[in-house]
């Protein structure tokens, strides 16, 4: 009897990690019955983060806290023991934005610092901050402030909201927020690389995905680098090389008020394959199913499929993926998967937002991989 592994992260847009991997379980189910089937749901830091954690050993619960814009959002977090997993975009996301309005310029993550109090009054000595999928290009600044740090305009007045405010900062003071987080083992899970400034930072790159101009992008640059500027000022003599550490680009620049406060920056995907036990999984497989809404140049940066892919080498275990497209060339993929089957090659239809259309692509994924990949006496045939 052949084991299918089948592991993808979400479809953003139509489908969550779970609906994906049942779709691909039930097509390849309907050509090969006798498989046995693992299914697992994953996230690499952005949405859909606490929904792997509590595939695992954690438990969810819901906290009111400050969305992006300011109003309230409840949001829902993960806990085992004395660790607390906080999902970024299910507190100051893009899906948390009031009727989808983008606010680039004055989006903030204070409800990011009002989870971590929480976190830390419950008795967390673990706090996961899964970074990606955010409204915010605040270099963290708001989580800063919640968590007690001084940052203040010319008249001692603090500052506000966002990047906007930011760049009204002329006194800095961060260590209240460092002493609320001392003992404290803070991990950055993040899916990105790109340091805090710069061509490669996280107002260049990901400014215009949060409906900042081309003006707005180098305004929030602007105040980014005034922000290092004025902490190397006050003498936090990190400040000007940890914007360069990659990963402080994360989140708006949350990954880089994580380490201003002593986090360090690890993997989302290799966070969470290690919690799901994902190598146990790998050792029984006699293949794998992977996946997730785009394979581009930024999945090989370490995002989910490559991250799981890079783990089943290890173990000889081939990998085929899925996703709603492709757009990198066989001879780069071929690197990491067996196969790569894209949704955009099955239909016309645009199916980025059409869940039910994604569900059926996948499942017909499912069917195609079975026909492909497994014999009718239950054994992988294209070894």
């Amino acid at each position: 009897m052949v084991s299918v592994l089948i592991a993808p992260d979400k479809f953003k847009g139509s489908l969550s990690a779970d609906e994906a991997a049942r779709a691909l379980e039930r097509g390849l189910l309907e050509a090969a019955p006798r498989a046995r089937v693992d299914r697992l749901a994953l996230a690499d830091g952005g949405e859909g983060s606490v929904a792997a954690a509590c595939a695992g050993w954690f438990s969810p619960e819901k906290i009111t806290v400050t969305g992006p814009t300011g109003r309230p959002v409840t949001a829902e977090f993960a806990v085992h023991g004395r660790t607390v997993l906080i999902e970024a975009a299910a507190v100051c996301g893009l899906g948390m934005l009031p009727g989808g309005r983008k606010a680039p310029l004055t989006a903030t993550s204070r409800g990011i610092g009002q989870a971590v109090q929480y976190a830390l009054a419950g008795g967390a000595d673990t706090i996961v901050l899964a970074l990606g999928g955010v409204a915010t290009t605040d270099g963290g600044a708001g989580l800063l402030q919640s968590l007690g740090a001084t940052l203040a305009e010319e008249d001692g007045t603090p500052i506000g909201p966002g990047g906007a405010g930011l760049a009204a900062l002329r006194t800095v003071d961060l260590a209240e927020a460092r002493a609320a987080l001392a003992g404290v083992d803070l991990v950055l899970a993040t899916d990105v690389d790109n340091p805090l400034l710069g061509t490669t930072g996280t107002a260049a790159v990901y400014g215009p995905q949060k409906g900042a101009t081309a003006s707005e992008v180098r305004e929030l640059a602007d105040a980014l680098a005034g922000f290092v500027r004025r902490l190397a000022a006050a003498g936090v003599a990190e400040a000007a090389g940890l914007a360069e550490v990659p990963g402080a680009g994360a989140a708006g620049g949350l990954g880089y008020a994580g380490m201003l406060l002593g986090g360090r920056v690890r993997s989302g995907a290799d966070y969470f394959l290690t919690l799901l036990g994902a190598d146990e999984l790998l050792a029984r497989s006699d293949f794998v199913v992977t996946g997730e809404g785009s394979l581009d140049e930024q999945s090989l940066s370490g995002k989910l499929p490559v991250a799981l892919a890079r783990r089943a080498r290890r173990q000889g275990t081939p990998v085929h993926a899925v996703a709603g497209r492709c757009t990198l060339p066989a001879d780069r993929t071929a690197a990491y998967f067996r196969s790569v089957q894209a949704l955009t090659d099955l239909t016309d239809q645009d199916c980025a937002n059409d869940s039910a259309l994604s569900a059926h692509l996948l499942a017909q994924c499912g069917r195609t991989l079975a026909d492909r990949w497994i014999g009718h006496g239950g054994t992988e045939t294209g070894r």
